[in-house]
């Protein structure tokens, strides 16, 4: 078992053979910039998927090692997809599926225009017959992967929606990671066209409750709690988005609920226009709160910035950093992710420091 992190009440495994594993479901997106999709003529393809961001941005900007557990199709597509999850540093750990060459299976596209200035950003899908919707339990050896020493497992509310077989695996996997020592966290990321395919939201809190009870770190805001696990809150549309006293006001709720309950986190994103957003994070750790500082963004892509939130989060909870300081962490490697393109980080550790510690857009010489 770890040895209990001062502050935070985790107990964090020895480095073994992975720092973290996601599960979930990997997608591509087609972006198109700030063209709206029906007057497109060229894409930017980006390599995503809630989970997998996670374990990419750790891997690449925060150098250490992780995997992603998922469905992969053997298809031009999926070779893609697998080539930039090598590029990112995440070792592939996939169930395989054959392509009719037809109807699939089919690894996800997610269609995205970032928008400008008042115009808003448009996202839409296609995750018909999705490779990673056919996952069942017992389609991974989880013992086996547990064995290598994993100390962190990671997954997220948009896997356990894909269908009625998907939470099935996420609890499986929780179980296997729970007997390991292993920590366990769970975006909330709550998508109710998702849910509404097979059992709506009543449907929803049936599952996440069955998967909640395995979690020691949650992601996700107040309107993901109320969702999502039917707690009780304000009206969510009604209150400021930097102002986290709404989400800390479900804390006590949550905890009573889900006992085993160590940290809830989420981001605070003000967003004055497409472009330009204003930018914090609280995290309620072991009894204390934390909050980020406030930042105004020119964002280029806002796609990912809550994976960076958490994967910074992650980071600095399993380097032993401050809870103060790894909330900090959290908060500028996701206000970085957003000046790039794509889901997934460009940011060094040197970059995230800095800003986490009030560096500035000064040139560095």
């Amino acid at each position: 078992m770890g040895e209990k992190t001062a502050d935070t009440g985790l107990r964090i495994p020895a480095p073994g053979g992975f720092d973290l594993v996601s599960l979930g479901a990997l997608v591509h997106r087609l972006d198109p910039g700030i063209i709206p999709f029906r007057k497109a003529t060229s894409c930017q393809i980006h390599v995503s998927g809630g989970e997998f961001n996670v374990a990419a941005n750790l891997a690449d900007c925060f150098r250490l090692k992780t995997g992603i557990v998922t469905a992969m199709v053997d298809s031009p597509i999926g070779d893609l997809i697998a080539e930039r999850v090598r590029a990112m540093g995440v070792s592939p750990l996939y169930k395989h599926f054959a392509s009719n060459g037809v109807t699939g299976p089919n690894m996800a596209t997610v269609y995205s225009d970032r928008g400008f200035g008042v115009r808003a950003p448009v996202v839409f899908y296609n995750r018909a017959n999705e490779a990673a919707g056919l996952l069942r339990p017992g389609d991974f050896d989880w013992q086996r992967l547990f064995a290598q020493g994993v100390r962190w497992l990671h997954s997220g509310g948009i896997f356990a929606a894909l269908s009625e077989t998907t939470s099935g695996v996420i609890l499986e996997a929780m179980q296997a990671a729970r007997d390991a020592g292993a920590i366990v966290s769970f975006d909330l990321n709550f998508r109710k066209k998702l849910w509404d395919l097979w059992g709506g939201t009543d449907k929803a809190q049936e599952v996440i409750h069955c998967i909640v009870q395995h979690v020691q770190v949650l992601v996700g805001n107040e309107e993901d709690l109320q969702r999502g696990l039917g707690i009780a809150g304000p009206d969510v549309a009604g209150s400021s988005r930097l102002d986290p006293q709404a989400f800390l006001g479900m804390i006590d709720a949550v905890v009573a609920s889900y006992p085993n309950i160590k940290v809830v986190a989420t981001t605070l994103r003000e967003v004055q226009s497409s472009n330009r957003h204003r930018w914090s994070a609280v995290a309620w750790i072991n009894g204390a709160v934390h909050r980020a500082p406030i930042c105004d963004l020119d964002v280029y892509d806002r796609v990912g910035g809550g994976d960076g939130f958490a994967a910074g989060l992650f980071y600095g909870l399993l380097t032993g950093e401050h809870p103060a300081d790894a909330v900090k962490l959290g908060w500028a490697h996701g206000a970085l992710l957003t000046t790039f393109p794509g889901d997934t980080t460009m940011a060094t550790l040197e970059q995230v420091r800095a800003f986490a510690k009030g560096g500035s857009a000064r040139i560095q010489r």
